[in-house]
């Protein structure tokens, strides 16, 4: 798994968050976007994009002046990494305790419960025709 890791900061989710929105885009639009809740100025942004590219989560394209940006992963292929990473680290690759962890401190609604309980069934009856 360490091959496949995609390994984003907090900062790196906020832009290709904003990225996935809106590709291809420039650093310019995307930190018009997040100007209001990172405060962040052009250069940041601009740096931090480029620093994503050079990892190979962005892909840049340059046209004359202006560069765009893609995202070169998918929102699965960084949630995957992130939820598996959890797993690992903070639960030993233990799933069971890692969903009773999320059952005890999330305020679960009826239906969300219900929707969970329709995955675990449809999951179960997927395995059994296999």
């Amino acid at each position: 798994m360490a091959k496949n890791r995609v390994d984003l900061t907090e900062a790196e989710w906020s832009v290709i968050k904003a990225i996935w929105a809106h590709e291809p885009c420039t650093a310019p639009f995307i930190q018009q976007a997040l100007e209001k809740k990172t405060g962040w100025t052009y250069s940041t942004v601009r740096t931090l994009m480029d620093r994503m590219a050079a990892k190979k989560l962005l892909t840049a394209t340059k046209a004359g002046k202006v560069t765009r940006y893609q995202s070169a992963i998918s929102r699965e292929q960084a949630q995957r990494s992130e939820l598996l990473y959890a797993l690992k680290h903070a639960f030993n690759n233990a799933l069971s305790p890692m969903v009773q962890f999320l059952l005890d401190t999330g305020e679960l609604s009826a239906a969300e419960l219900e929707t969970l309980e329709s995955m675990i069934r449809a999951k179960k009856k997927r395995k059994r025709t296999a």
